[in-house]
C-alpha cells in the first residue's frame, strides 16, 4: 500500500505530495519551493527518492526542482509542450509577478510524448494529458490505490485558472470530462492547491460542471 505525505510550500501554498512505497522508495511530485522542508520528510522517514514528476512548470510547482533533483541525483519528468517552461519566466509566470524572481531551472530530464502508462521502480500509474490550465498539465492516477494527483486541473469547487500562456477554458473543461470525471466517483483526487476531492464530489456540487450532470 502506497503511503502519502502532502506539503504545503512557496508563496501561495502548493501542494507537493511524496508518494513512498513499503520498500520506502519514492516519488516526489510538484516540488513547488521549500526543499528542506521536503527533504525533512525523506529524512525522517528514511525514504529514498526516485523520480521528480511534475503536473505542470507554472512557477509554483517548480521552485524546488533543482534542488531536489541535485539532492537525490533524480531525474525530472515533465510533458514535452512545457520542455521550454522550466528555464523562461514568461513561460512559466514567474515573469508575470514583478514581486518574484524569475523562476529559471535546468531542462527536465524525462520528457512525456504518448506515454500512457508509466512505471518508476514498484510505482505503475495511468498518465492523462490534461490541457486547459497550462498546455502541457498532466494527471497522473494510481488506480489499484484509489488516487490521482492531478495539479491544477480541478480544485474542491472549483477548476484551475485559465488566463495565464496558453490556458483555455474550453480546453480544460474538455479534459474534466474525459479524464477526470470518468475516473471511479469515489478516487480521491488531489490537487496543486487545497483539500482532496473526488470526481463525484466535484461532479455534484462544482459550479463550473453543470453542464456534465445527467
Amino acid at each position: 500500500m502506497l503511503k502519502i505525505d502532502q506539503l504545503e510550500l512557496g508563496p501561495i501554498q502548493t501542494n507537493c505530495y511524496i508518494i513512498s512505497d513499503d520498500q520506502k522508495n519514492c516519488l516526489i511530485f510538484d516540488p513547488g519551493e521549500e526543499s528542506a522542508k521536503i527533504e525533512a520528510v525523506v529524512k525522517k522517514k528514511n525514504l529514498k527518492p526516485l523520480a521528480i514528476l511534475l503536473t505542470h512548470a507554472h512557477f509554483d510547482h517548480i521552485g524546488a526542482v533543482d534542488d531536489i533533483r541535485e539532492r537525490y541525483t533524480v531525474p525530472v519528468y515533465l510533458h514535452h509542450l512545457e520542455k521550454d517552461w522550466l528555464n523562461r519566466p514568461n513561460l512559466n509566470g514567474s515573469g508575470k509577478y514583478p514581486s518574484l524572481p524569475d523562476y529559471r531551472m535546468k531542462d527536465a530530464d524525462v520528457l512525456l510524448i504518448d506515454e500512457k502508462t508509466l512505471e518508476i521502480g514498484s510505482f505503475k500509474m495511468d498518465i492523462f494529458h490534461t490541457p486547459g490550465h497550462s498546455p502541457g498539465s498532466v494527471s497522473y492516477s494510481f488506480g489499484k490505490e484509489g488516487f490521482a494527483i492531478v495539479g491544477d486541473v480541478i480544485f474542491r469547487g472549483s477548476i484551475g485558472r485559465t488566463d495565464l500562456i496558453d490556458g483555455s477554458e474550453k480546453r480544460l473543461l474538455q479534459s474534466i470530462e474525459e479524464s477526470i470525471l470518468p475516473l471511479p466517483e469515489h478516487m480521491i483526487l488531489y490537487p496543486g492547491h487545497g483539500p482532496e476531492t473526488t470526481p463525484a464530489q466535484e461532479l455534484n456540487s462544482n459550479p463550473f460542471l453543470k453542464a456534465f450532470k445527467q
